[in-house]
């Protein structure tokens, strides 16, 4: 019997941003009804935005069929992102800047590595020698010694831990996503490092990226708080109890 089609979720985390939304969940939805081979919904997921992103996105929700949404009261990406992924029948699960700073071409790339892969999480990489990168010196610069940071400390396979383009399964989803505690935005860090060093596999997947001039990233604030998340994951990574975790799940494999 032919396996039914997959169904992918795509969310827009939101913090205040109810002037580029509806153009944001409009590009998507064109995009994917005449593009994408998976059965496939846009979730909005704002997170404590007070500019009405959150009655924009019932308007929209209420407008189409294939779009969701939920407001919560308390900021951050990761926290948004762990609910929307979780309180849902998605097979995959998937995320994008509200930006699109990465072109949307690259989401099945993401999911057929999940879906057809054998990949367990797909996260896009500015950094793979394949991508078409248009950014400022000071982010590239930036970008790269995080994740050189990454690997030094916490010997990560993967390229690109902060890029807003990932996807998921189910799986996965219902098992490492409760390992998480980051709500804001080293969730994606934390995300990849625990999915890694637990054994699942990782696509890393080049992508065609523009930098947003409008970006809302307070860069020294958020790579203080990266990097007091990459001392508590490497503290994690070698306790007795992660190492146990691992090895059951090995055993078990």
């Amino acid at each position: 019997m032919p396996q039914p089609t997959p169904k992918v979720r795509l969310v827009i985390p939101c913090l205040n941003e109810v002037k580029q939304l509806e153009w944001s969940v409009n590009t998507c939805r064109e995009f994917l009804g005449k593009n994408f081979p998976y059965r496939w919904e846009v979730f909005v997921a704002d997170n404590g935005s007070s500019d009405g992103t959150a009655e924009l996105a019932a308007q929209l929700a209420a407008r189409h069929p294939n779009v969701g949404y939920f407001t919560i009261p308390q900021r951050g990406r990761g926290r948004a992102l762990k609910k929307a992924w979780s309180e849902c029948d998605a097979d995959i699960v998937a995320y994008t800047d509200v930006d699109l700073s990465t072109e949307l071409g690259a989401l099945e790339k993401l999911c057929r590595a999940i879906h057809e892969g054998g990949c367990d999480l797909a996260t896009g990489s500015r950094l793979h020698p394949d991508s078409q990168i248009k950014r400022g010196l000071k982010r590239e610069v930036i970008s790269r010694c995080y994740n050189l940071v990454l690997k030094l400390a916490l010997c990560v396979d993967f390229t690109d831990a902060q890029c807003g383009f990932k996807a998921i399964s189910r799986r996965a989803v219902n098992e490492i996503l409760p390992l998480v505690e980051d709500g804001n935005w080293f969730f994606d860090t934390e995300l990849l490092v625990l999915g890694e060093r637990l054994g699942y596999r990782i696509a890393d997947v080049p992508v065609r990226w523009i930098d947003d001039d409008d970006s809302r990233v307070k860069i020294v604030k958020t790579a203080v708080e990266d990097l007091q998340g990459v001392w508590r994951l490497r503290k994690l990574l070698w306790s007795r109890a992660f190492k146990q975790r691992v090895a059951l799940r090995t055993a078990r494999a």
